[in-house]
């Protein structure tokens, strides 16, 4: 399965924003009956400040989709449906995609198939680095082609991929002004999208301008639909209490809030979309020489975590403990996790592949103490320590000597990506809405050389995705999932819970994509 080289950079954006380029499930759909409004203003929070807009960036990719547009869309079911292409066909090596007639850039000029071959190549290169579009794309390397009388991109893979639709057809597409002048893209944007960013200021607020005369959104959707704002201004609120205190007193009128605050929003008319998550998501080291590189000791110690317990306490509240790695929605999605997890008494367990517990408590083998270090960080939920010291409690009372380190979230990707000192990490899920995308986190190279930070060495996972590769898009389903129950036997990760955040509108309705991103064709705005 070759791989392009991984650099640094992705693995942060893996680990905080590949949600936000990646989302590949269905659509939600929030209601209300007023009257629509006709070009108003839509005021939205957004949890992080954008310093970079470039849409093939790390921060930037969330913001991409209110001013480009990709080749295809989703539909509500999860359907591949029209974008910038009005027809489309893939086998696991090739993709073509013909574009629709009248197609222009935000500065007047037509888009071309030969534009989208470029933009294309341009984010798919390795030496641009670009972090954000990787995060998408087929991980494997590609080449593109043009026929602009015909209006035809072809793009042919170096090695089988089996989601090209999916991963090529959803990147977002950067017009040729904006490619002369990659610099401008941090605070200007180029692109065919449906509004344009018209005004930046650091730390926001930022404004985009809806585009007149918009007629290739999803599906054939139009800037002329009645109650679709002319302007969309976006605050940066950090905290989800002042978050839910401003749509609660009209300060905004979108935001995604989860956690608690949720229940003090509920009864006040807001519209509201449910979004599908995984909270947390345990990794163990495997490296030679950690303790948990053996597997006997890693399928002891997990079955002797509470996991109704883990998952009321990572969702605040009363949790489902996860299903699979990905969340409800994603591609391939399967409850898996509690028929392969194992299920032993982990006392017995222990005993059978080696560890005593001494008279003083604790657990030893050949002489030497089981320690672990347990590392997790508040950057990624504040649900997540908490979790994590139940864990440390259940393996304490078992005998082993755990320290629980809670670190800021660039310590924890030093450890998990530089370092390597931890031996059980409880950090997030990198949300990806397809079962390809978690490949290079549990097989090949080790960083700096990959992204596999734990040491995961699993031959049946590794057989079962290589046969998964060579199946076309969701055909492979099956296999995919096989794949994924043989890391759940051999405990190479454990999802804590299946959670849900909830994307609120005030006076508005709107749809969300995989991961609560906003459709912004479906934004309505009403009296």
């Amino acid at each position: 399965m070759p791989r392009r080289t991984l650099p640094a950079a992705r693995a942060l954006a893996a680990t905080v924003t590949a949600v936000a380029v990646a989302g590949c499930g269905g659509t939600a759909r929030s209601s209300t009956s007023t009257p629509l409004v006709e070009h108003g203003t839509v005021r939205i929070a957004a949890a992080s400040e954008t310093p970079s807009f470039d849409p093939y960036s790390t921060f930037g990719a969330a913001q991409a989709r209110y001013a480009y547009d990709s080749l295809v869309n989703l539909a509500p079911d999860g359907t591949v449906v029209s974008g910038l292409a009005s027809s489309w066909q893939a086998t696991t090596t090739t993709a073509t995609f013909t574009l629709r007639p009248g197609i222009t850039c935000s500065d007047g000029a037509p888009l071309t198939a030969s534009a989208v071959a470029r933009a294309l190549t341009y984010a798919g290169d390795p030496a641009n680095q670009l972090a954000g579009a990787q995060t998408v794309l087929p991980d494997v390397p590609f080449t593109v082609t043009a026929d602009d009388p015909t209006g035809t991109v072809s793009a042919g893979t170096a090695a089988p991929f089996p989601f090209l639709t999916r991963t090529l057809g959803l990147l977002p597409i950067v017009c040729p002004a904006g490619l002369d002048r990659p610099q401008s893209l941090d605070r200007a944007t180029h692109g065919t999208g449906p509004y344009v960013l018209s005004r930046y200021s650091p730390g926001g607020p930022y404004e985009f301008t809806v585009r007149e005369g918009y007629t290739w959104g999803p599906d054939g959707a139009t800037t002329a639909a009645p109650g679709l704002p002319a302007r969309l201004v976006i605050s940066v609120v950090p905290q989800a209490s002042t978050t839910a205190n401003l749509l609660l007193t009209g300060g905004v009128d979108i935001a995604d809030v989860n956690g608690p605050d949720r229940a003090r929003l509920t009864g006040h008319g807001l519209s509201t979309t449910d979004v599908a998550t995984v909270v947390g998501m345990t990794f163990f080291n495997q490296r030679p020489g950690r303790p948990l590189a053996d597997p006997a000791l890693r399928r002891a110690l997990v079955s002797a975590l509470d996991r109704q317990g883990l998952a009321n306490v990572a969702v605040g509240g009363t949790g489902r403990p996860a299903t699979d790695f990905g969340a409800e929605g994603a591609v391939c999605h399967a409850d898996l996790a509690a028929a392969n997890l194992p299920t032993q008494d982990a006392a017995e367990a222990l005993r059978a592949a080696g560890w005593n517990r001494g008279p003083d408590g604790r657990l030893t083998k050949d002489g030497k103490p089981l320690r672990l270090r347990l590392i997790t960080s508040p950057d990624l939920g504040p649900t997540l320590p908490p979790a994590a010291e139940l864990m440390a409690r259940t393996w304490t009372a078992l005998g082993a000597d755990v320290k629980l380190v809670t670190e800021s979230l660039p310590a924890l990707v030093n450890a998990m990506y530089q370092t390597g000192d931890f031996d059980v990490v409880v950090g997030t899920s990198p949300g990806f809405a397809l079962p390809v995308g978690f490949v290079p986190f549990f097989s090949g190279p080790t960083p700096a050389q990959g992204l596999n930070f734990a040491g995961v060495a699993n031959p049946e996972y590794d057989a079962l995705v290589a046969e998964a590769l060579r199946e076309p898009d969701t055909e492979g389903c099956g296999t995919w999932n096989r794949a994924a129950a043989a890391l759940f036997r051999s405990v190479d990760a454990l999802p804590i819970a299946d959670g849900r955040s909830t994307v609120y509108g005030r006076s508005t309705t709107f749809a969300t994509t995989f991961g609560g991103q906003l459709v912004p064709t479906s934004i309505r705005l009403h009296q």
